[in-house]
């Protein structure tokens, strides 16, 4: 069974054909700068082949038109026709409170997938675009929406409420919804398989960190906690976002300074963060972990300041859920930062936690990096959010 995996951003389609029985990657790559000059794809193959092309690409249906005729080119395409695919797996961002698990994508569910454009403004929209113009060139092809918000949906009430009137949840749907959610279905799953315990019987803490960052509390396979909110700039220090702060914060930036709200906004979504706390150093752990070693006080403090926050959150969700079995790192500050998990695995040894250095330091597939006395395991999972697409759509299809 062939599922093509479709995963738009606002200039970019990023794609993956895997042969779902078996999890093999058919053919991957991805369409960059959509709608801006400089426009480029690359279509790399299961076998080494590999096409790549520097072309202007107007806007994601001229993305999909030229994927389309890719696959099934005589010479480089890996399809003889379009009806192999079985299905399309799409991810989008946004499924409010309507949508918690995958669903067939059909005119009405798209209407439903638009009436959550509010809360995401950036994603959905761009979202809906790649499944129009899938549907218009695959029009034969069962669609299938699975949504980053879905893995959350269990959060319970006491979790996801905000202290304001109530009102505002009831009218507005302002609540906690969390995000990452593929990621941290996929490395929580797998976090089981590694430990040969089944998901229903293990707490585990999941820390997707990237440019963007979430830690997500999982317990008995469900997500009962997760840092970021009502939008991503909730939750722990990240790349350029400044995480959870005081509110009044923003007014008084915005009064002292002379600055708009969305010029305030703007600052905790671009300037801040281990950006801003490095005095602009910069937003990419690889450069402040090298200032790190040198003695940098500016990455010091935004390394230290990072890292507590990771802990604090550990710290947090191992109290809500009663205890932890395992903690696992992930995406591409997780999976490659051997300087960021160490620290912070040195100040959680409050709970018998001790790491194997030499398993930290070496490696970049998926491992215990954690000592066998260790009260509390420790892994690093490379996140994989198109395989967890393609298994739910793979579910969802075969129900």
């Amino acid at each position: 069974m062939k599922i093509l995996i479709i995963n738009c951003g606002s200039s970019s389609l990023k794609y993956r054909l895997i042969e779902a029985d078996t999890e093999d990657v058919i053919v991957k790559g991805q369409f960059e700068r959509i709608g801006i000059d400089g426009g480029h794809f690359t279509y790399k193959q299961k076998n080494g082949g590999s096409l790549e092309r520097n072309a202007y690409i107007p806007d994601h249906e001229e993305a999909v038109r030229l994927l389309v005729r890719i696959l099934t080119d005589p010479d480089m395409g890996d399809l003889e026709s379009l009806d192999e695919i079985e299905a399309i797996g799409h991810r989008i961002v946004h499924g409010g409170n309507k949508f918690t698990d995958a669903v067939v994508l059909t005119p009405q569910v798209l209407k439903e997938i638009e009436a959550c454009s509010n809360l995401a403004p950036n994603h959905n929209p761009v979202n809906l675009h790649g499944i129009r113009a899938c549907m218009k060139y695959m029009p034969k092809t069962k669609m299938v929406g699975v949504f980053d918000t879905a893995f959350h949906s269990t959060l319970p009430e006491e979790a996801y409420l905000y202290g304001i009137p109530y009102e505002y949840y009831k009218n507005e749907q302002i609540r906690r919804y969390g995000f990452h959610g593929m990621s941290h279905q996929y490395v929580s799953e797998e976090t089981a398989r590694i430990l040969g315990v089944n998901p229903s019987e293990l707490k585990v803490i999941t820390c997707h960190l990237g440019n963007g960052a979430s830690i997500t509390a999982v317990k008995n396979g469900k997500s009962v906690d997760t840092s970021m909110g009502y939008t991503p700039l909730e939750g722990i220090i990240m790349g350029t976002r400044s995480g959870s702060i005081d509110p009044e914060i923003i007014n008084v930036i915005s009064e002292n300074d002379h600055k708009t709200l969305s010029q305030v906004m703007d600052i905790l979504h671009t300037k801040s963060g281990i950006y801003g706390l490095s005095d602009y150093l910069s937003p990419d752990m690889r450069d402040l972990t090298a200032a790190y070693h040198k003695g940098n006080p500016n990455a010091i403090r935004a390394i230290k300041a990072y890292v507590y926050q990771i802990v604090k959150y550990i710290g947090a969700y191992t109290t809500a859920m009663g205890g932890t079995d395992a903690i696992t790192f992930t995406a591409g500050i997780g999976e490659n930062s051997s300087l960021v998990r160490s620290l912070v695995c040195q100040r959680l040894s409050v709970f018998g936690i001790t790491i194997d250095e030499t398993a930290n330091e070496n490696g970049n597939d998926e491992r215990i990096i954690s000592t066998p006395d260790s009260r509390v395991k420790v892994l690093v999972i490379p996140t994989n959010e198109e395989l967890s697409i393609c298994r739910q759509t793979k579910a969802l299809i075969q129900e």
